[in-house]
């Protein structure tokens, strides 16, 4: 199983434990790493703000969650850390969270002939992403992005 495939299996379980806990799965990212496998857990709390001792927590409980799923993930190397200030923007609620705030996309196929745009996030809708770059609004279909974040 690819790491694509881990990750993608593992995020329902991880996002269902979350939730009712408070917080939200910002990203789930698996890796190889010395030949160990990595799962890094992005969490937050939908108002903002999680603790080190939010992160200690999850990550302990975490563990026992996916121990309990699938007993050949009990030597992965789990990581659980705040998605931080400049948070990747996945979902499209992420992008709703960041209205009025100033991002950069990185796209798998090119809007207004550049694979890599910048400005403020001014609207969100039908699949769209809306932003300010230099006073032209550019509308970038969530398709279209691969990686995306805030600028601080």
């Amino acid at each position: 199983m690819d790491k694509q495939e881990i990750a993608g299996q593992l995020e329902p379980v991880i996002e269902g434990y979350l939730k009712p806990l408070g917080f939200e799965l910002v990203e789930l990212v698996s890796f190889r790493q010395s030949g160990d496998l990595v799962l890094r857990v992005l969490a937050d709390k939908p108002s903002g703000g999680i603790t080190m001792d939010d992160c200690g927590r999850l990550n302990f409980e975490i563990r026992r969650q996916l121990e309990e799923a699938d007993s050949s993930l009990q030597n992965c190397v789990l990581e659980v850390s705040s998605p931080g200030l400049d948070r990747p923007l996945k979902k499209e609620k992420d992008f709703i969270r960041s209205l009025g705030k100033k991002a950069v996309f990185y796209l798998n196929d090119t809007v207004e002939g550049a694979l890599q745009q910048e400005g403020v996030i001014i609207k969100v809708a039908e699949g769209h992403v809306f932003i300010d770059k230099a006073g032209n609004i550019l509308q970038v279909p969530l398709a279209r992005i691969a990686k995306a974040k805030t600028i601080i």
